[in-house]
C-alpha cells in the first residue's frame, strides 16, 4: 500500500491551493476542479478537509465523475490512464487536474465539457 493513502487529504490541500495561486489561479477554481471530479459539494470538501480524512477515505466515499475516465497524461513519469489500482489512479486524476489548472489550461478542457455547459 502507498503511503499517500493514509495521508491525510487536509495536509495536501494546502498545497494544492499554493499551487494553484503562485500560478494566478484561484482557491474557487481548484474546488471547482476537485468537485467536478470527486462528486462532493463544496460542504462535503470542507467536511473532508475539517476531519482530516485520508485520501484513502476521501475517494471510498467520493462517487467520482464519470468523465474522470477522460482523463489522460502523465503525472510524476506515469500515464495516468494506464495506473492499474483504482486508489492510485484516482489520486493521480486529481494530481493531473490540478496541474492542468496550475498550468494555465481553459477549465471547460479541465472539466472534460464543451463550452457552453460551464457554468459561471
Amino acid at each position: 500500500m502507498s503511503r499517500i493513502f493514509g495521508t491525510p487529504f487536509a495536509s495536501v490541500y494546502p498545497l494544492y491551493v499554493t499551487k494553484v495561486e503562485r500560478k494566478g489561479r484561484t482557491k474557487a477554481e481548484l474546488d471547482r476542479v476537485i468537485t467536478w471530479l470527486t462528486g462532493f459539494d463544496g460542504a462535503a470538501l470542507q467536511r473532508h478537509i475539517d476531519e482530516g480524512t485520508t485520501f484513502e477515505q476521501f475517494f471510498a466515499e467520493a462517487p467520482m465523475n464519470p468523465n474522470a475516465a477522460l482523463i489522460t497524461g502523465v503525472v510524476c513519469g506515469i500515464r495516468v490512464e494506464n495506473i492499474e489500482d483504482p486508489l492510485m489512479q484516482q489520486i493521480r486524476y486529481l494530481d493531473k487536474v490540478v496541474d492542468e489548472l496550475a498550468k494555465g489550461k481553459a477549465l471547460e478542457k479541465i472539466l472534460r465539457t464543451p463550452v457552453a455547459a460551464v457554468a459561471p
